[in-house]
Parts: C-alpha cells; structure tokens; sequence
C-alpha cells in the first residue's frame, strides 16, 4: 500500500527543488531534525506540467506526530500540503534504510527494511532471497502498485544493484 494509504497522516513539502539529490538531502535534513516515528516515511515525487520540480512526502505514524512535524515546517518557512501528491513516490526515508549497507542478500534487505519485493528488470520472476545484492550504500525503492519495491538489475560476478545510482552519469557525457 501507499505510505498514505498505510499511513494516512501524510504532509507534502514543496522547496521548489529541481533535482533528487537535493530532494534527498532536505529529507536527511527533516530526519535530523525530527523524530518521525520507526514506521514513518519519507518519499520524492516528480511534478510535471508548467514548472517541474521535485516535492518531498513526509508521513508520520498519528496525528499528533504530524502535527508536530507540520508545525516545525512551517515554523522553519516550508510550503505544506496535505496529503501525499501521488502514489508512486520514491522512499529516502523508511524503517530499515540506513541498514542496507554494503552487500547483503535479498532475504535480508527484505527482513531488515520496509521494502516488501525486489524486483530484477527484465525478469518476470523475483530473485532468490539468497541472491546477493551489492547496495553501494544508496537504495531507493518506490511505491507501486500499493507495495515498497526495489528495482534491480544484474551487476558483475551474478550479483544485483539497485537501478538507481547515487552518482549517475549525466545525459550525453561524452560529448
């Protein structure tokens, strides 16, 4: 489900951001600032049409703690919103996230974290829970179809990586 489905206490933070590293950034910035509950969430979503920008989701486990969260945001001058702007959002902050480290295997990024499946591209099936995946210390799961999922591909000697990559190469690179 949706973290606003799950949770149906949900604020959104509009900053005006262009880009997911910066987005990223303010949510590790909210998380040092405020205690959001272990099942909370923290999520990016792209807004298109006239003036594109990434927005952050912040979902919180009552109503008083969004409250809470809420009243600091606005005290500190930020946009807010209620509610979650869509339901694929992409996860920064979730229970587990700070112990998908290094190279673990899929049972185990499932056990210690909200990500419900890991999902390889190209591939109709799951991954073994004993496939090892090497993280590089950057997962980003995203909503779909109501579950946490992370998206894989295949890497060097039959292991996976997340598809998303704390350091993309830019478009047209080598030109």
């Amino acid at each position: 489900m949706t973290p606003h489905v799950r949770m149906p206490y949900v604020v959104t933070v509009d900053a005006g951001l262009r880009d997911l590293r910066a987005a990223d950034h303010l949510l590790r910035t909210f998380a040092a600032e405020l205690a959001l509950s272990e099942g909370g969430f923290g999520c990016t979503h792209l807004v298109r049409g006239e003036r594109p920008r990434v927005v952050v989701s912040l979902a919180a486990g009552s109503e008083a703690e969004l409250d809470e969260v809420r009243a600091w945001l606005v005290a500190e001058g930020y946009e807010v919103t209620d509610g979650a702007p869509d339901a694929v959002g992409r996860a920064v902050l979730y229970r587990g996230a700070g112990l998908l480290g290094g190279t673990m295997t899929v049972g185990e990024v499932l056990s210690v974290s909200a990500i419900e499946r890991v999902m390889v591209l190209g591939v109709p099936y799951q991954p073994h829970m004993d496939a090892r995946l090497v993280t590089h210390d950057h997962v980003r799961p995203q909503w779909q179809g109501g579950e946490l999922v992370l998206m894989a591909m295949p890497a060097v000697g039959g292991t996976l990586v997340p598809f998303e990559v704390a350091e993309p190469t830019p478009c047209c690179a080598d030109h």
